[in-house]
């Protein structure tokens, strides 16, 4: 039986897309590097009958050392528009690395749409969680995004336009189900939001982790530091998505003086009594599958699935 926590309202979802539909590029991270491989990402959604609202060009142009423009210019992308009527319906940020996290020292409000991203933009997502808004959706960005898998590809088309999703199958590592708010993020980003106003409510949460080059040392380290301030015994349920290029790079993990990823990650979230996956296709690994952040989900320790309770809006009639 999934385990029932008292849950606050799911934040309100924006309106699924429908053709037509504005983008506006966010660049909230690390500056531009590959304008190629942002034209691949933008072709995508121009399939999918999306209109691009800016010009690629002024992001590749923006830099302020390692970032892509100074904190006032990136958090400028995440504002409302100041023309009535031009409301960009999908904020689509086109890398990480570092520097949104900075944005969070200012005020940010709510641009509306939905916002999509991972990894660094794990504190914008997680943000809009923490203050009531919807929207935000855990999925690739558009430097990544003509690489993923046509069902991957094709899964964002469906969250974003309001389709029903299929389950995502893992590895089961503890039994159980658990039912919750639906939770993703980046472990290196989310561990630096503890503490801060910028984390979302975990109670009962069905929380899935990625991250990408971390020593396994770095891995224990962050999710004891989860578990001493009470964080991950808070959850409904645990996945784990790719943890790419994470494993011990000073030698073989089998001669006993060092612990594999898999040994530190089982360990630590082993004895919580909640359902844990492991394998699911989520993060920096071949394959990113998007999930909409803050809607019920239920996480299978038995079966190995994780399912959607809800999705996004339908269409809607709009002006």
């Amino acid at each position: 039986m999934a385990t029932a926590v008292p849950q606050p309202p799911p934040p309100h979802q924006p309106p699924a897309l429908r053709p037509g539909d504005r983008v506006r590029l966010v660049a909230a991270s690390s500056a531009l590097a590959d304008l190629e491989r942002l034209q691949a990402g933008l072709a995508v959604l121009a399939g999918w009958g999306l209109a691009l609202a800016d010009d690629p060009a002024r992001l590749a142009a923006r830099r302020w050392g390692y970032l892509a423009g100074r904190d006032a210019e990136r958090a400028g992308d995440l504002q409302p528009e100041a023309a009535p009527g031009q409301a960009a319906a999908l904020l689509a940020c086109v890398r990480g690395g570092w520097g949104s996290a900075r944005l969070l020292e200012r005020p940010l409000e709510a641009a509306g749409g939905w916002l999509l991203g991972f990894s660094d933009v794990t504190s914008l997502l997680w943000h809009r969680l923490a203050t009531g808004q919807g929207g935000a959706i855990h999925g690739p960005l558009l430097t990544t995004l003509a690489a993923e898998p046509a069902w991957s590809r094709e899964r964002l088309r469906a969250l974003l336009f309001g389709e029903p999703l299929a389950d995502l199958a893992g590895e089961v590592w503890v039994g159980g189900q658990a039912e919750g708010p639906l939770l993703a993020a980046n472990l290196t980003v989310a561990t630096h939001l503890l503490g801060t106003p910028y984390l979302p409510p975990l109670d009962g949460a069905i929380l899935i982790l990625e991250d990408v080059g971390e020593a396994p040392y770095r891995i224990e380290r962050m999710l004891t530091h989860w578990r001493l301030c009470g964080a991950l015994q808070r959850l409904g349920g645990l996945g784990f998505g790719s943890f790419e290029g994470c494993g011990d790079p000073t030698g073989p993990e089998d001669d006993g003086a060092r612990f594999s990823l898999e040994q530190v990650l089982r360990e630590r979230t082993a004895e919580l009594g909640i359902p844990v996956l492991a394998g699911l296709p989520v993060g920096h690994g071949e394959v990113n599958a998007a999930l909409p952040l803050g809607v019920r989900a239920r996480l299978d320790g038995d079966r190995g699935r994780l399912s959607l309770l809800e999705t996004a809006p339908g269409p809607v009639s709009r002006p």
